[in-house]
């Protein structure tokens, strides 16, 4: 495995990390989550990421009880939530948000139910257009200065929103984000590569990068449909299928992705995470496997981005292209 620093601060994550969403609490449970977690481990892996909002908070309570049981040294490992969506079906307004009092009290349900006394990662969601920045960058400067969170991040928000962020932390001498959690993949490129480029040089940014497979499409598994056993089949995850499913020219270039990868000799799902690690601006790419089958697979990604040479690079980009 190799580690990475998470932009300019000294926290070093491994290259390929592990997280909850839409898995524990919906398709793993507590044995089936010691056994991934277990196997992450074994490969090296020592970030979990996941969110207040996750199965409703059930994903932080079934990775909070597999990290009780795996019992590994708290040093030895992070673990990260999120805040803004809440942690219940139907919130109240003061149950989501960015505001101080939810950003203050979502984070001490986060660690109850993790089992942990602090997180090593908290992002802010989403934007929140009812909150002002400055309020929020206050109330995590505080979970900080509490011990409560180590760094706090963003999660899919406009460079220019983070760009004013950083403006009022340094201001008032208050920590600043340190990191983004943005979707970055194949056929998802242009926030990470484009709009998001003055961010790591004016201010370090690193970035925990989420559905490097595209919510699978880049496996290939669904060239001819989408299988029964698929997440993409999930009662209440209907908008995730269309949002996969409805573009024929995503899915056709996908295929042809996943076609090179295999004219290559390369797995397509190990391939387009070795495409994502060949970024030096991503500090960790996430899996997010429910089978130990297909964690294993996965982490063995690593061993391909040296394959991936210009050459490769150029063809890719051509297929992108076309």
């Amino acid at each position: 495995m190799e580690y990475r620093r998470l932009g300019r601060t000294g926290l070093k994550l491994s290259a390929l990390s592990y997280g909850a969403w839409v898995t524990f609490g919906r398709q793993v449970g507590r044995k089936q989550a010691v056994e991934l977690l277990a196997m992450a481990r074994d490969h090296g892996v020592n970030f979990f990421d996941n969110a207040e909002t996750y199965a409703a908070g059930d994903a932080e309570r079934v990775m909070g009880k597999a990290l009780k049981d795996l019992d590994w040294p708290r040093d030895s490992y992070c673990v990260s939530s999120k805040v803004y969506f809440g942690a219940v079906e139907h919130p109240a307004p003061t149950q989501r948000g960015l505001s101080r009092k939810h950003v203050r009290e979502a984070c001490d349900q986060a660690l109850k139910r993790l089992k942990v006394d602090y997180l090593d990662l908290y992002f802010c969601h989403r934007p929140d257009e009812d909150t002002p920045v400055e309020e929020t960058v206050f109330a995590m400067d505080t979970l900080i200065r509490q011990g409560k969170v180590l760094y706090w991040g963003t999660s899919e928000w406009p460079a220019e929103r983070i760009r004013q962020a950083h403006e009022i932390a340094r201001a008032h001498h208050l920590h600043a984000p340190s990191m983004e959690q943005p979707q970055y993949n194949l056929l998802h490129r242009e926030r990470v590569e484009d709009e998001y480029a003055s961010l790591y040089k004016d201010f370090g940014m690193g970035t925990t990068i989420w559905s490097p497979l595209a919510s699978g499409l880049l496996t290939g598994k669904y060239r001819d449909g989408v299988p029964d056993d698929s997440r993409l089949n999930l009662p209440g995850y209907e908008w995730l299928r269309e949002a996969v499913m409805e573009d024929p020219q995503r899915l056709q270039k996908a295929n042809a992705v996943a076609d090179l990868a295999q004219e290559l000799g390369m797995p397509p799902a190990q391939f387009a995470l070795a495409w994502c690690l060949k970024n030096p601006h991503v500090s960790t790419v996430m899996l997010g496997a429910s089978k130990p089958a297909q964690l294993k697979e996965n982490l063995e990604a690593m061993a391909l981005v040296e394959r991936l040479e210009a050459s490769v690079m150029q063809r890719v980009e051509a297929i992108l292209r076309g």
